[in-house]
């Protein structure tokens, strides 16, 4: 998904759940923020004191240079979260090994993932990590089918834009990729994008999309994101109220028809293909009062002055150095950015070590 989902999206499925403005817009940011948390290694201060921090996704990157993107301990964690066949934990799905770590919508590891955060409900950074878990639920959605890892698993053909042949996407793909595009059977040559879903492009994360393609075996997938989003909207409600209210065997009700409504109607009629243009037309709603609470300015900087990151250290860089030294105050430990980068290590802390031990996937 997009930042129109993740973190737009995010928002109002939040204030829908019962979260006040504060708190659901750090759950929305914090949402957003795993696609744009690159940078990785120790932060050190003028004082002397030192921070660890890790990413959770890598710099915009040319699909034809993927090999440098094949790090497990991001892409597993964080947006292909292994669906073990949509079976529980002590079951195996049909298959080889691979076929336990393809990511599936909604899965048993995903609601594994959600109690846990639940149960941390009360630590410092226990928002932010729910924020991060719904990322990384609402990917279940549209990842689904691929893998985290580089393999044939990720490989497919034909692949078709609302339900037909698109001829100028096969020539955009053609001029894009070269020689490792094959433009008569619209597939990647030599297992050339076997990473996530690289060869699907941005299809799976574009909200109002219809397509196709045959997966590796040759089975015709359809896919109805519209559909697929909202039933991961539904779906994170759900799971932030239960949140909230600290009982992960709670059923609460989750969205309302008329927010369903409203939601899906953005879903399906904001088209364009720009994942910003789209994110910036859910702002206008919620500014406007679109939805059923008081109308809010709503802003996301991931870098640069008002960000997060600029708040805890005072940098509008947008990418930091070793050599840097950064201005320390004690009100660093207690920054929603740091408690993001405290949640993002808890979370894969949890997922890695924890979570897919239970299911026999030791895969990063």
């Amino acid at each position: 998904m997009q930042i129109d989902f993740h973190h737009g999206t995010v928002y109002v499925i939040a204030r829908y759940a019962g979260f006040g403005h504060r708190d659901a817009a750090v759950v929305a940011y914090c949402s957003q923020y795993v696609d744009d948390a690159t940078n990785s290694g120790t932060i050190s201060f003028t004082n002397g004191a030192m921070y660890q921090r890790s990413s959770s996704a890598h710099k915009t990157f040319d699909y034809r240079n993927f090999r440098q993107m094949a790090n497990r301990h991001v892409w597993i964690p964080f947006h292909f979260l292994p669906g073990n066949g949509g079976k529980r934990a002590g079951e195996n799905p049909d298959g080889t090994f691979i076929d336990k770590i393809i990511c599936r919508p909604d899965s048993p590891v995903a609601h594994d993932m959600l109690n846990e955060c639940i149960r941390q409900r009360d630590s410092l950074h226990g928002l932010h990590r729910l924020g991060i878990a719904m990322h990384v639920y609402a990917d279940t959605w549209s990842h689904q089918g691929f893998a985290g890892v580089s393999h044939q698993v990720n490989n497919i053909a034909a692949l078709n834009r609302q339900g037909k042949p698109d001829p100028e996407l096969r020539k955009r793909l053609r001029r894009f990729f070269g020689d490792i595009f094959n433009d008569a059977t619209s597939s990647f040559v030599g297992g050339a994008l076997p990473l996530g879903h690289g060869a699907a492009l941005s299809h799976p994360d574009r909200p109002y999309l219809k397509w196709s393609y045959r997966d590796h075996q040759g089975q015709l997938i359809k896919r109805d994101n519209p559909e697929q989003f909202s039933a991961a909207a539904h779906a994170m409600c759900k799971a932030m109220q239960r949140f909230r209210i600290g009982d992960a065997d709670a059923q609460p009700p989750g969205l309302p028809n008329e927010a369903r409504d409203k939601i899906n109607n953005l879903l399906q009629n904001l088209t364009e293909p720009d994942g910003a243009s789209r994110h910036r037309q859910w702002l206008t709603r919620i500014k406007e009062g679109y939805f059923d609470f008081p109308p809010v300015t709503l802003d996301y900087r991931p870098k640069g002055l008002k960000s997060w990151k600029y708040e805890a250290l005072q940098t509008r860089k947008a990418k930091d150095r070793q050599k840097d030294r950064f201005p320390y105050h004690p009100s660093f430990l207690g920054s929603d950015w740091k408690l993001f980068h405290d949640a993002l290590l808890a979370h894969r802390y949890t997922i890695i070590r924890k979570i897919l031990p239970r299911y026999g996937i030791c895969a990063a």
